[in-house]
């Protein structure tokens, strides 16, 4: 009996061929992937600079709740991994949600296109490839760009993420934290940029002050520093991000009438130049899911996988509060069925307290071209488990589309590490012409629901109410006129008026008397979740 099939483990994959001629060391990894239920494929095992076709590197459905990283030096083809694994999510059944920085994932919607490199990286690892595209919803931000439009309100945005968002300091933060408290506990009504500017302007109007007491440890030159970067926020054109008909987020959890789960692409090229809004952004899409959906424990696959892409802007500058609910939420996401895998440049990007949640790991290429990328490499060899590889030669030898891997078996222990040549994903590997964009978000059922913004009655509409009733009975009688149907003016002179008239209004006894009339119905029914976030129940 030869060296090879002594050493072979009992649990070895059963492969026709070459199996049994495997190196004892690849038979070894291989087995770490034999798994008996339902799993994605991620391509065939790479040792000694060849592809073992017979050796195939897996992950197993029921464990991608469990969180998992994808990370590696740009251009070494971490977009069409996540494509690959969304499209294999899809056929299984499970919703994926996937934010398009690039502007070119919208092709996972259509056949791929078949040529010499797609059919020799298929007969290499043993794919049986076929075109095919997956059932998609595209989404954007405020509506810039192509899709659905995607809006939050400031009330369920809450506190702490929109401190990530203006830029706070901890301070800042904390004494923003207690307007929204204010807000809440008044029944104001926080819809859009201008209400919540309302409010802080009251507090930092002369009637105003004695509020700032009632509520405690907030200055009037804190509230000051926040009215003027809630002002210059909004001249950035940031006000389309906030208002209503507000997403629900219930909607990413879709599935096709096939069966397969709905692969949501929110689009992001329009933003590219607002790092900080875009990733706070999906932080408050994963935190309403984490305020809205049930406990199931785990389940045989998960009810979504969400990709957190370009992860490494969610933690630059963040609070210690902001670290917290980050680490929080998800480690406790997983019981309500959502997987969530973050995806950067190197594992240094994401705090300890979170990458030691992660249990799949995806692992591209990485350069080492300065000190700090050789610290990095080291870094990032210590947090995979022991293995035969010498890593920081393999991270720096890997091609485009090829990774490292471990991830956890379907007894939750971590597989061996394994080189990995990956599939060719079934999509398009491109972005969709602009027009068969736009026709699919003009077709999707949920276009009509969500492209029309909505100025309904909030805070700032009370406050012009109470304004034209403390002016007499012909002026409260009057309509009142939104934004939208007043005539265009100097942006300047336009917030200048805004801020006069809102401190006029809110230091009227009427205001007062309205807020105190509302405050005990509506402040009630706001709850906040780990980031602050707030969702009346739908």
């Amino acid at each position: 009996m030869s060296d090879s099939e002594t050493a072979r483990p009992a649990t070895a994959p059963e492969a026709p061929g070459s199996a049994p001629a495997l190196p004892r060391e690849a038979l070894e990894i291989a087995s770490g992937y034999a798994f008996t239920g339902p799993a994605l494929d991620l391509g065939a095992l790479l040792w000694d600079g060849e592809c073992l076709p017979d050796a195939q590197i897996r992950i197993p459905l029921a464990v991608l709740n469990r969180h998992g990283l994808v990370a590696g030096a740009t251009g070494t083809g971490k977009t069409k991994t996540l494509q690959l694994v969304a499209e294999q999510l899809s056929a299984q059944g499970v919703p994926v949600f996937m934010a398009d920085i690039k502007g070119d994932l919208s092709g996972v919607s259509a056949p791929g296109q078949p040529n010499d490199k797609v059919r020799g990286r298929a007969a290499e690892v043993r794919q049986e490839w076929a075109p095919g595209g997956f059932p998609a919803q595209f989404y954007a931000l405020g509506g810039l760009g192509h899709g659905i439009p995607v809006r939050a309100t400031i009330t369920s945005f809450g506190p702490v993420l929109l401190s990530k968002v203006l830029g706070l300091n901890q301070t800042q933060e904390q004494s923003l934290g207690l307007i929204f408290h204010y807000a809440d506990t008044k029944g104001l009504e926080l819809i859009d940029l201008k209400d919540l500017r309302a409010v802080v302007a009251f507090l930092t109007s002369d009637e105003g002050k004695a509020e700032l007491k009632n509520i405690g440890g907030l200055s009037t030159a804190t509230a000051g520093v926040i009215l003027r970067s809630l002002t210059a926020f909004e001249g950035q054109g940031m006000s389309d991000f906030f208002g209503e008909p507000e997403f629900d987020t219930g909607e990413l959890l879709r599935m096709a009438e096939d069966g397969r789960g709905t692969v949501s692409v929110l689009e992001l090229p329009a933003v590219q130049d607002k790092p900080q809004l875009f990733s706070t952004f999906l932080m408050w899409l994963l935190a309403d899911l984490f305020h809205d959906l049930p406990e199931v424990g785990d389940a045989d696959k998960p009810k979504l996988v969400f990709f957190f892409d370009e992860a490494h802007l969610l933690f630059n500058d963040a609070s210690k509060a902001f670290l917290d609910s980050i680490t929080q939420t998800v480690r406790l996401i997983r019981s309500k069925g959502v997987g969530v895998f973050f995806v950067t440049q190197t594992p240094k990007d994401v705090p300890s307290d979170v990458l030691g949640q992660l249990g799949n790991r995806v692992q591209h290429a990485l350069r080492a071209f300065t000190p700090d990328d050789q610290k990095a490499l080291k870094a990032t060899v210590k947090t995979f488990p022991h293995s035969p590889y010498d890593l920081e030669e393999l991270l720096t030898g890997l091609g485009t589309g090829e990774a490292v891997v471990t991830v956890l078996s379907e007894k939750g222990a971590p597989t061996p590490v394994a080189a990995t040549r990956l599939r060719a994903p079934a999509s398009l590997m491109g972005p969709v012409a602009a027009a068969d964009l736009d026709r699919a978000v003009q077709s999707s059922p949920l276009h009509e629901r969500y492209a029309q913004a909505v100025d309904r009655e909030s805070a700032y509409e009370k406050l012009t109410a109470a304004e034209r009733a403390a002016k007499g009975p012909e002026e409260a009688a009057a309509p009142a006129r939104t934004e939208r149907e007043r005539a265009p003016r100097d942006k300047a002179g336009k917030a200048e008026e805004k801020h006069s008239v809102v401190q006029q209004v809110v230091g009227s006894s009427m205001f007062k008397s309205l807020a105190r009339s509302v405050g005990s119905q509506v402040g009630r029914e706001i709850t906040r979740s780990l980031f602050g976030t707030a969702r009346r129940r739908r």
